[in-house]
This record gives C-alpha cells, structure tokens and sequence, in this order.
C-alpha cells in the first residue's frame, strides 16, 4: 500500500473544499437571485435563525402561533445559525452556510484518504465525494438541519480510520443534537467501535471497545429521550410528529417488511450508495450506519424519502467514502498471511476508487451544478421585479400570511405565518402567488377575497398587482 502523504501535501484537502465551496455557493446565490428557493423548510429554518439571533426560543409561526420548533425535531445545535444570521439577516445566508458545512466535510475525508490511498488516489477520491450525488441533492433541497451532521460525521469517520477512538468519539457525539434520528446513526457507529476492536488481536481494543460501549450507550439513550420525552413535551399534539410516517398502524410485520424493499426506486438508492462506496466498501462494517437512515426512509410512507435526490442522503455520503478506505486499508495485525496479499488490496483500492468517481461523473450531467453552465442560470427570471416589489409591499415589522414562494423572503421583513396552517391570527397583510397553485391544492385569484374569507370580520384591500404577486393590507 501507499505511503502517506507527507505534510507539503496538507493543502489539497483545503483546496478541494475551497473549489466545492465556490460551486455550492454560487449554485445557492443563483438558486436565490432566480427565486428558486420556494421552499417552507427555508422558510421555517430563517425564522428560526432569526429566533436565535434575538436570543429567543426557536418559535415558528410558518408552523403555528407560538410553535416551538425544537417540538418538531430535535436539533439545538441549530443554535449556532444564530450569530451568523444576526451579521447577515437572509434566508440566502442559511444557504450559504449550508454550502460552506457540506464543502468543509471535504477536508477530512480528503485528509485521510490521501493517507490510506495515497496522493492521487485520495485526491481523486475526496473530489469524488465533494462532488457526489447525495451532497448536490442536499444544495438543491436548500436548507436542512442535516448541513451541520455531514461534516461532523466526515470528523467522526477520518477520526475512525486513523484509530483515535476518543476522537471519533468526540465528533460523533455532538450528532444527536443535530436531529433525533442521527443518535441511531451515533449507537451504529459505537457499536463498530465494539465489534472492530474484539474482532483485532490489537493491544488497545479494551479501549476501542470501551469507547464504543459508551457512544453507543449515548446514542440511544439520547434518540429515546428525544422521541419519547424532548419532543413530545414541546409538541402542540403532545407526540412525535413523524411517527405516523413510518406505516399505518393497521400494517402488519409482512407489509411493513415488503414496504421496505419495494417500489424499485429504493434498490436505486441503495445501489448508487454501493457504487459511491466503491462496491468494495460494502465489505467494511460501517455500512451498518447507513441503516438507520435507509430504515426510517424506506419503512416510511413518503415516497420522497425513498429516491436519491433531495437531501436525505447527504449523511450517507461520508460513510460511503469511509467504508471505501477502511475495506482497503492494510489491517493493524497480520494480513491473511497469503503471497501477495498487500498487492491485492492495492488494486481492489484502485478499482473502488475508479467507481466512485465514475459514479460522481457519470451522475454530473443530471446533477444541480450541471446549471451552472447553463447561460440562463445567470439571468433574473422574469417576475423577479414583481416579486421584490411584493416583498417591499409588506410593511416592516409587520404581520404576513403567505403562500411558499416568498416565504423566506420575506421573513426577515414581517412576522411570517403560512396560509395552509388553520389559526393564524389575522394578518396585517396576506401575500400570494396568484399564478402558481397555494399549497394546500387551490387556485387563488385574489387576495383580499381570500383574506376575508379566511378572517371572517375583517377587511382588506389589494395594495399591489405586479406579475401575479398580489398583496391584500388589512383595513379598519
């Protein structure tokens, strides 16, 4: 096997990161600048932002008046959006953060795949995952908790292959505050930790078993305080929001069982984390923490959860990567003992390595940054003035009732409530996209009909008509 790197070659992993950063920001400033960005969840992680940047509780009133979004999933690390959002108060910030998270998490595996690989090969490797599907679909999807997990997880993995058990500890901890679900992810990564270490004549595998007993032991116990008590306790419903997406309760073990493996786009999804993986990754134990992502996905009835797009795979991708290097790496005791054993997994690192990056290229032409040479990427859209112009015309300080489409702009302006929620205190104004469908499924052709149908007693008038963007002000 290789050598590794020697430190003049420390900088490659920072400049791989810097070159995904560039990309994944300009792809987010464009995706804001051409109103691409219509998105509830912007919406509603700006209103938290903004929450945090006051030093108050995370209420978000797109979710319901006086909705404690830490009763929706459990993520306090999310705290830290706060003083970056109070130096720039922009949905477009989140964004950008999210692209600097996702770039950052190449360093690591960059880092130590140049280490386990070699130069060329942990280039082309790092490139491969900075690059990957599962990270670009994230971009698309705009701002999600998950941003803070991937680099974290990158951490973790690197902290792994390098045998710091403590370490890997220490980055993997942090994950559960992130979202609840990710403390199944922390238990799988602890429970390696034990496996490896009893499984290895190694002289420290007390230590890595002890290490991962106690991960383990965190990650559970930190997924059931925060599924059975955190999020219940803050909850409107007094419940988890999302346990009645994993299958009806009429469902039986058969059904639940042939609901995980069926349609065939989920086999898709897995087959495209195997090549990312190299296919030989599949031979190392840390696949195992893809499995409580794809459980929760794939027993779920939402059949967004089960494709490959959106950003339910970013956290996968650090894992595909790592298990690549850890099935290829030279063992710490003795090898099979066979001739030409160090040989063989020379080449099977090279074809894994080969794999992964055809899989990242031969993805590219279908990915978001595939816009990025597309002319009219860089142009406004058309109803761009209209748009602004219906953002200006919501009064600052204000309140707002609006359709998806410029909710995050909208929220650093006005106190934003969304119109498909029943209960919304009667807004200073209401704000629509006349020529797109509402979410809840309904045509809407006016908004000061609208409003007073939806707030009997009140009254309002149209104040601006530009490019189908309608703004209704409440009068009297």
């Amino acid at each position: 096997m290789p050598r590794p790197a020697p430190p003049a070659g420390r900088w490659v992993p920072w400049a791989l990161a810097a070159v995904v950063a560039a990309l994944y920001t300009l792809f987010a400033v464009l995706q804001w600048r051409r109103l691409e960005a219509p998105s509830w969840d912007l919406g509603i992680f700006t209103q938290l932002a903004q929450a945090y940047s006051r030093l108050g509780a995370p209420v978000v009133t797109i979710k319901g008046e006086g909705f404690n979004l830490l009763g929706d999933h459990f993520h306090p690390l999310l705290a830290l959006l706060g003083p970056v959002y109070r130096l720039f108060p922009s949905g477009l910030t989140l964004l950008v953060v999210q692209a600097l998270l996702l770039a950052v998490s190449v360093v690591p595996i960059a880092s130590v795949a140049r280490e386990v690989l070699g130069r060329a090969r942990g280039t082309a490797l790092g490139a491969a995952y900075g690059l990957s599907w599962g990270l670009q679909g994230a971009v698309a999807a705009q701002f999600h908790e998950i941003a803070f997990a991937v680099p974290l997880l990158a951490c973790a993995l690197a902290a792994f292959l390098r045998r710091r058990w403590w370490a890997c500890a220490a980055w993997a901890a942090p994950l559960v505050f992130v979202k609840e679900d990710l403390g199944l992810t922390v238990a799988a990564l602890g429970l390696v930790l034990v496996w490896r270490g009893w499984r290895e004549r190694a002289a420290r595998r007390g230590q890595q078993a002890r290490v991962g007993a106690l991960l383990a032991g965190w990650g559970v116990a930190w997924f059931v305080l925060a599924v059975a008590v955190i999020l219940p306790a803050l909850n409107p419903r007094a419940r988890w929001d999302y346990v009645d997406r994993l299958g009806e309760p009429q469902d039986g073990v058969l059904d639940v069982l042939l609901g995980a493996v069926v349609p065939g786009e989920k086999w898709v999804t897995v087959l495209l984390l195997v090549a990312a993986a190299g296919v030989v990754g599949v031979r190392s134990p840390l696949v195992w923490l893809w499995v409580p992502t794809l459980a929760w996905r794939f027993l779920g009835n939402v059949e967004h959860y089960w494709g490959w797009d959106w950003h339910y795979s970013a956290v996968l991708m650090p894992v595909a990567a790592a298990a690549l290097m850890d099935a290829v790496r030279p063992r710490p005791v003795v090898d099979d003992g066979a001739p030409g054993a160090g040989t063989r997994r020379d080449g099977w690192a090279t074809i894994g390595v080969a794999v992964a990056v055809a899989t990242t290229v031969l993805m590219m032409p279908t990915q978001p940054l595939a816009r990025l040479v597309e002319p009219e990427a860089y142009a406004l859209p058309a109803r761009y003035d209209g748009a602004m112009a219906a953002v200006r015309a919501v009064e600052p300080g204000a309140t707002v009732e609006t359709d998806i489409y410029l909710m995050a702009y909208l929220v650093p302006r006005a106190q934003v409530y969304w119109v498909g929620n029943e209960g919304n205190p009667a807004p200073d104004f209401v704000q629509l996209d006349t020529l797109r469908r509402t979410w809840p499924d309904r045509d809407i052709t006016d908004a000061a009909a609208f409003a007073e149908a939806r707030h009997p007693g009140t009254d309002y008038e149209l104040v601006l008509e530009a490019d189908g963007y309608q703004v209704a002000a409440r009068v009297g």
